[in-house]
């Protein structure tokens, strides 16, 4: 019986093993995306189709970014010129919105073109490079440095243009006497903060040697002021070199455009007060690129109110220079209340006025460069 249980399972077919799938090799992880510098080149001007001279036309300031190249389009904007070269009222075109660009407007709103006769249907193209840290011009890595935008200048930034001696080794050097230029004697350009950065030496007693400019944007005036500063300088920590310190000035203010009187724009069928009576004013928040350049602007809005006192319906009613005083108006307009009221009302129009503080020149230096 055995053997002839042994025969039945010889005779039996073999059962099917199905081979072992192979199995995938996990993926690797993704590189990160390094910062990159992106910058923005300005194009043709155009008006009415016509080519415009725009020897005063403004770069806008550099940026980082972790998009690639063909990842971020041009920019188009849209603006007039008054009779004395300024431009105003500019716009953004739809398209390109995610938040790169944000000097382009206020550098346009600083550009100044010849006078002569006022122009209208103003266009240009802002055109975007993105360029690896390492092939960057060094000349926007030290602005950058100094006015970064979002993150910090990446540590390979650092090395193209501060790299040199010994001066960020730890410990680093600390100041005993920081000496500063009196900024308030100083002239400022209108919507462009001047900059120097200081190139030093230090010997055995901490004082500086080989006082230089290394990087600046050519104001020969902040560049003789910071050199003296400098040299007026004390600091730790023995013989050093390639030191660097950045002094700037702010940008000096561009008033805004003559504004119309609201009560003209008031419409007609309005049941609003001529004079809104309001229980909690709105918190007015300057357009942070603008305020860089020091841009003022205004922007007149209407709106309608609800009987429990809450804004309605805000639209902008006219903004200048640059339609970005308009969209900031609304979100100010809409933080208030109005007293309340039976039926509420409609046709409200109020100005939002954006104008530069008056500060101490003296708190416009900027920190030290550190890498």
């Amino acid at each position: 019986m055995m053997f002839g249980a042994a025969l039945l399972f010889a005779l039996l077919p073999a059962a099917t093993v199905p081979p072992t799938a192979p199995q995938p090799m996990p993926a690797a992880p993704a590189a990160p995306v390094l910062q990159q510098m992106l910058t923005w080149t300005p194009g043709e001007v155009r008006c009415d189709g016509i080519g415009v001279e725009s020897p005063g036309m403004l770069r806008p300031l550099a940026e980082m970014t972790r998009r690639k190249a063909g990842q971020v389009e041009s920019i188009a904007y849209r603006f007039a010129i008054d009779g004395t070269g300024r431009t105003r009222s500019i716009a953004r075109d739809a398209g390109e919105m995610s938040g790169s660009g944000e000097d382009i407007g206020p550098a346009l709103a600083a550009s100044r073109f010849p006078a002569g006769t006022p122009r209208d249907n103003c266009s240009i193209d802002y055109a975007p490079k993105i360029e690896a840290i390492g092939s960057a011009p060094i000349a926007d890595l030290a602005a950058y440095s100094i006015f970064p935008t979002g993150t910090r200048l990446p540590k390979e930034g650092w090395d193209r243009f501060a790299a040199l001696g010994n001066c960020r080794e730890k410990p680093r050097p600390a100041p005993l006497l920081r000496a500063h230029p009196d900024f308030a004697k100083l002239e400022a350009t209108p919507g462009v903060r001047a900059w120097s950065l200081v190139a030093y030496d230090t010997d055995a007693k901490g004082r500086p040697t080989g006082v230089r400019v290394a990087h600046g944007t050519g104001n020969g005036e902040l560049d003789a002021a910071a050199i003296k500063a400098v040299r007026k300088s004390r600091f730790t920590g023995g013989a050093r070199s390639g030191c660097l310190y950045p002094y700037w000035r702010a940008a000096g203010t561009i008033a805004a455009p003559e504004r119309p009187d609201e009560v003209q724009l008031r419409p007609a069928n309005a049941t609003c007060p001529t004079k809104v009576e309001w229980t909690t004013r709105p918190a007015t928040h300057y357009p942070a690129a603008y305020r860089k350049r020091a841009i003022e602007g205004w922007a007149v809005v209407s709106f309608d109110t609800a009987p429990q006192g809450e804004i309605r319906n805000v639209k902008i009613i006219a903004a200048q220079p640059s339609a970005d005083f308009g969209r900031q108006a609304i979100g100010i307009v809409r933080s208030g209340r109005v007293v309340p009221s039976a039926q509420g009302a409609s046709g409200c129009v109020e100005a939002v006025k954006f104008m530069m503080p008056v500060r101490d020149q003296a708190a416009d230096d900027a920190e030290p460069v550190t890498g």
